[in-house]
């Protein structure tokens, strides 16, 4: 993956970049799809950003039941706000999708300027900044999409986002059934029974992570 396609080091050159990894102490880490990434109550120093492959970030309760805080795409950055509080246990768990690799710094390095005076480090401390404000939204439309106490209401949220953002009334979602279920909060078997009446009606169709919205106009 090319770094500088990242948000954390969008608008750094080649060079730039492979200085700043020097600096953060990066290290590279690959994962078997399933395997924990980190664990809830785990601490962590590091933000990791995902090169390739899904990692998907759950918690569960006391009882065991899960629910599904989002996902991190290739190029996309996990654990940041964690690593940004020392000793701050994780609330959640980060474990790989599908076979993923991982690249890791120590953030603790990206918060303070290193002894070699970078001049490019301030764009890095900017883009964090940038990537947590993200992280925020992304919850903010979490919440959004739960706040209605019909399935269908939360289906619909989502699936309305998903349209947004890909310009498209037809779009792929990053879960499958088990995974949005936990998403949206709802249980699995009502969320399937609900897509097929929302299919009778006319209202989609889905073909496993494709969805089509139909009757727009």
């Amino acid at each position: 993956m090319n770094l500088s396609n990242t948000q954390l080091f969008r608008g750094l050159e080649e060079q730039e970049i492979t200085s700043l990894l020097g600096c953060l102490k990066a290290a590279k880490r690959c994962y078997q799809k399933g395997e924990v990434i980190l664990s809830e109550g785990s601490i962590t120093e590091n933000l990791g950003i995902v090169l390739s492959g899904m990692a998907m970030i759950s918690c569960s309760d006391i009882w065991g039941n899960a629910s599904v805080l989002g996902h991190v795409a290739p190029g996309s950055v996990f654990a940041e706000v964690y690593a940004c509080i020392p000793g701050q246990p994780l609330l959640a768990t980060v474990s790989a999708a599908e076979d993923t690799a991982v690249l890791f710094m120590d953030v603790g390095r990206v918060l303070t300027t290193c002894t070699n005076a970078c001049p490019f480090h301030t764009k890095l401390v900017r883009n964090l900044l940038n990537v947590c404000a993200y992280k925020s939204l992304q919850l903010s439309q979490r919440i959004r999409h739960t706040s209605s106490k019909s399935i269908r209401g939360r289906l619909m949220s989502y699936f309305s986002e998903c349209a947004k953002g890909s310009g498209s009334s037809s779009f792929l979602i990053p879960y499958n059934r088990q995974q949005l279920a936990d998403y949206l909060g709802v249980d699995r078997s009502a969320m399937c029974n609900e897509l097929s009446k929302m299919r009778k009606d006319g209202m989609i169709e889905y073909e496993k992570n494709r969805i089509l919205l139909k009757n727009l106009e």
